[in-house]
Formats: C-alpha cells, structure tokens, sequence
C-alpha cells in the first residue's frame, strides 16, 4: 500500500500546472452568461456619441407614440409604434415596453374622450433635444427636453390653429451582460402640477409653496365643469385691466422665462405656474401691493424678491379674493381672456396648479397657457379630458 504522505513530493512546478488546469476546467463549466456578466462587471460600458445620439432618437420615439395616439388619422393609427423599430445595442426594456403599451392605450381613451367633447387633433411634431448623459456604472441618466405642437382639427370652426408644450424628462437605460442598453424608466422632472396633454399618469403633487389656509383665509369655492354653464360675458378692453395685454404676455414667454423674473420650474416649491400667471396678469394691469413676503394679503414680485402671493398656488388665492381682484365663476366655461383657472388634483382642499386663458372661441370653449409644463393655448375640454376628477377653481379678474 501506497504512502498517504505520497503526494506531498511533488514539485512545485507540477502543482501550478496542475492548478492551472482545474482552473481552466472550471472556467469551462461556468455558463456563458456568467463569464459575460464576469466581464462586464470588470470593464464598465461606455456610451459613445453615436449611442448617445440613439439614446434621442429612442426618447424622441417614445414620446412621438404617446402624441401621435392622440391624433386622427393615418398619424394615429400607426400599426405598430416607433419604439418597435429599435433592437440590439439600444432598445425598450421588455418591462417599459409593456408600460408603454398600456400608456398608450389610456391615451386612446383620452382621445375618444376629446372627441365625444367636441375636439380632435389632424396631427402632431413631437421633436426631442437631448440636454445631458451622465454614465454610473451600468446605468445612463439622460435628460431631454420634449417640444411638441399638435393641430387642431376644425370639429367646430372657430379653434386655434395649434396647441403646444414643452416638456422635461429623465430617461434611465441600463446596459446588460453584453453591454446593450435597455430603457428601463422615463419620468417627467417639471415641476408636480403638470397636466401635458400626452401624460398618460395623473401627477403626483409633492410640496407645494405655503402652509394650508385656517379659518381666516378665504376658500375659494369649486367652480362646476359643465360644457352648458349660463353666459358671462366680459369686456376686453377700457375697462380697469388690460386683458388682452395679459393674453399677449402669457403667449410671448410660454416657452421661454422672462429674465427680469425667476425660474421656479423644477423646483420642489410647486414649480413656475403660478409666478408665470402673476407676471401676466401684471402685464395686463395689476399693481404691486407692498409688504411682508409672508402676508398674504400683499402682492409683489420682480428678480429679486417676490411675496408668496407671487408665487403660491394658495397664496394667491387668497390674496385675489381678499382684495377683491378677483370673483369666482360658478362654471369653467364661463373663463375668458385673461380669467384664471386652478386645480386640485388631489382633492384636499389645497390647490396644486394654476393656468390663464389666453383664447375664447367663439362658441365658448376657453384656452389655457401655462408653466409647468410649458403649454399654449390647451383647450379646456383637453384638459378637463386628461383629469376629470380634479377639482376646478375659476376666477374672472
């Protein structure tokens, strides 16, 4: 019988050769996918301008399907959407692929909605800038701008000719074992109140600027959404306030920021809506009321300063009533030029989003531009359409 002590004197170059090969038999058995994954771990992907640019062309796809099922038409009725054209190196993950689809399929909704209200869209330019790429291991942060203009369809007649808005959005793509990258999320990054007409979620209202009204503020009441409300005429010019200055204003700097103001979109404060209204408003007549930025009842706002009044949703609520610049409108489509309307998305009690109209037509439908997001001349019935279970303020000002 052999010694057990046997192996014990061999040379040391017969181990490393021995430990050479069950390293490589080893190596053999390992499945494929890990020897990949092995490999990604050890190099990070890169993202090179070219794959920059099919990041876009992949974002801009995206939100081209979402605008284009809102669209009568050959437009609209695409047989298959523009994400299915991308395979390999840059696609839609299986998981937002499914997301997508039910987005789009609540977005038809919305559009049978829009047409049993009276509104449809013959078609639609969705283009996509891509702002930034920021690379962390296995994951890309894309932030893009969305600009898209859709064309009223002549339903009634007397509708404008385009509506508009601009959009912000942050794209995730992650890469896998063989350095593919998938988009695995896209979220809007305006500020919460924003309704654009191609968001297939309902927003999700984070803070907001100001506390919540006690007793002493006043609480505007709800104004009803019925197409049929009694007439409530108004008159544009020679009067106190200069309505059509504050249309004028609003749809000069719905897609840009007036510099001698601050931009508050994107911020955590409830986002630029209401400070863009204010601006307009003060455009069209409005004066300066002095004071302490915390007081309600007072009115300001310029590069420098503004009073909450300026700026929150609720605080200029209640500063438009207790000075009497403002009356609330039994009924939104009483709303004409230079009117405001706000929303409760929530239905809390505690406004979230406020909006000017800077077009009536002239069988009565109110249109609204507003920041966050950054939309002219959306329709009343669109928006009414995309949250119907909001709660609506109205003030003639």
């Amino acid at each position: 019988m052999k010694s057990s002590n046997m192996g014990r004197t061999r040379s040391r170059a017969a181990i490393v050769v021995a430990a050479a090969a069950s390293v490589a038999a080893g190596a053999a058995l390992l499945p494929v996918t890990s020897a990949s994954a092995a490999t990604a771990r050890s190099a990070a992907p890169t993202v090179s301008q070219q794959t920059r640019a099919t990041f876009q062309r992949l974002a801009d796809a995206v939100l081209t399907d979402r605008t284009d099922a809102l669209v009568d038409g050959t437009q609209g009725d695409r047989k298959k959407p523009l994400t299915a054209g991308f395979s390999g190196d840059v696609r839609l993950s299986a998981a937002l692929a499914r997301s997508e689809n039910a987005a789009l399929s609540s977005l038809d909704l919305r559009k049978d909605r829009l047409a049993a209200l009276g509104e449809k869209y013959s078609k639609a330019n969705t283009t996509v800038t891509l702002n930034s790429t920021r690379v962390r291991g296995a994951k890309a942060e894309v932030a893009v701008t969305e600009t898209t203009t859709l064309t009223y369809q002549k339903v009634r007649g007397d509708e404008p000719g385009t509506t508009g808005f601009q959009a912000h959005h942050a794209l995730t793509f992650t890469a896998d074992a063989r350095g593919h990258w998938q988009l695995t999320g896209i979220r809007n990054t305006d500020a919460a109140a924003d309704v654009a007409v191609n968001q297939p979620a309902k927003p999700s209202v984070t803070t907001r600027v100001g506390t919540v009204a006690d007793d002493t503020m006043p609480n505007a009441p709800r104004a009803a959404t019925t197409r049929t409300a009694p007439a409530k005429a108004k008159t544009l010019t020679g009067g106190t306030f200069d309505y059509k200055a504050m249309a004028t204003y609003a749809e000069k700097y719905w897609s840009t920021y007036n510099p001698a103001y601050p931009n508050f979109n994107g911020h955590a404060a409830g986002g630029d809506c209401t400070n863009f209204v204010s601006q307009s408003l003060k455009a069209g007549g409005w004066k300066h009321v002095p004071g302490y930025v915390y007081d309600y009842t007072r009115w300001f706002g310029n590069a420098e300063i503004q009073s909450d009044s300026f700026v929150g949703v609720n605080e200029w609520s209640w500063f438009a009533q207790n000075s009497k610049r403002t009356t609330s409108l039994a009924y939104v489509y009483q709303m004409d030029v230079g009117d405001v309307l706000q929303m409760d998305f929530e239905k809390d009690g505690s406004k979230d989003h406020t909006m000017i109209v800077t077009y009536r037509s002239a069988q009565g439908v109110p249109y609204l531009t507003y920041h966050s997001a950054n939309t002219y001349r959306r329709s009343l019935a669109s928006i009414i359409a995309s949250e119907p279970n909001s709660y609506y303020y109205a003030y003639r000002t």
